[in-house]
């Protein structure tokens, strides 16, 4: 989107403000709200809602998971006429479409790690790359560099999708690992397509699967209770998140949860509040407020060492 664009934009958002009804209107788009990531960037925004005393008035859209859904409900979030848009953990390549109509309406779009595309304000996240960065290797050097490894993937959002990419390449140069099995993880169902998955993984591999590699922490806890339940225990996992659950999970000596990385998902949510704050309400330019298109937050990697520190 070029400058002139982005200006007329948010002239005309500021203009909705103020000149029509009391009420500041702002749509919330779900990638999936099942999402425990998604649940506490809700919570961050809430809780940042609360202490700053806005009376906005927020309606919540759940895409279940599907990009043809979340294009959907973008375009209705547009055709609304709200005051502000804010998306979380899409894929917004399928959206662009949608992007254009809330753009010819005056809406401006704040995201939440969808990546970056032409016509959203900014995005919020994480560096995956680098998350998975410090992960991987982890996980690969807990195994001593050998043994067998269950690789779980999920391309259709851009974080995990970089997770994934990184660990294929540190892969690379650990060969005495072996990858037994490779599988997608069905978004629309994370947590039940991991478990069935892993239930046949387990009645096949058994005791030769030495780790398991998941793309963020609620498949890990899902692989995590299949081989509890099917007696294995001397497992190594990760996951990425730092969701309380997983973090509690690391703490225990005897867990199979190794490591996880902790995002600051609530962080992204009162961030998100206060860039619609000054630029919507206040009316003041992006380039004044925002530092760049991507802002990227800290996440440290949490292992069995200084899981206290997180908890």
């Amino acid at each position: 989107m070029n400058k002139l664009t982005l200006t007329a934009v948010l002239a005309t958002a500021v203009t909705m403000t103020a000149t029509g009804a009391s009420a500041f209107d702002v749509a919330w788009v779900h990638s999936n709200a099942a999402a425990q990531s998604e649940q506490r960037v809700k919570a961050g925004f809430q809780e940042w809602l609360d202490e700053s005393g806005k009376d906005w008035n927020v309606s919540f859209l759940d895409s279940g998971g599907s990009g043809e859904a979340t294009a959907s409900n973008l375009q209705d979030a547009a055709s609304r006429g709200v005051d502000a848009i804010i998306i979380t953990m899409s894929d917004l390549r399928a959206s662009r479409a949608a992007i254009q109509v809330a753009l010819d309406a005056g809406i401006p779009i704040f995201s939440v790690d969808s990546g970056f595309i032409d016509g959203v304000m900014v995005d919020i996240t994480t560096n995956n790359w680098a998350m998975s960065a410090d992960v991987s290797p982890y996980l690969l050097d807990e195994m001593g560099g050998e043994g067998n490894l269950i690789f779980l993937r999920m391309a259709e959002h851009h974080g995990t999708r970089k997770r994934g990419d990184v660990m294929a390449d540190v892969l690379k140069e650990y060969q005495g690992v072996n990858v037994l099995a490779e599988h997608n993880i069905d978004y629309t169902a994370f947590f039940e397509d991991t478990t069935r998955t892993m239930q046949d993984y387990v009645a096949r591999f058994g005791q030769d699967i030495t780790a398991v590699w998941a793309p963020w922490d609620e498949p890990a806890q899902a692989a995590i209770n299949v081989m509890k339940a099917s007696g294995l225990s001397d497992v190594k996992v990760i996951g990425i998140d730092g969701h309380p659950q997983a973090v509690a999970e690391v703490c225990k000596p005897d867990s199979m949860m190794i490591a996880t990385v902790s995002q600051p998902f609530e962080g992204m949510g009162e961030q998100v509040g206060e860039w619609i704050t000054a630029i919507v309400e206040d009316g003041k330019a992006k380039e004044d407020v925002i530092p760049s298109n991507t802002v990227y937050m800290d996440a440290p990697l949490v292992t069995k060492t200084n899981c206290a520190e997180f908890q």
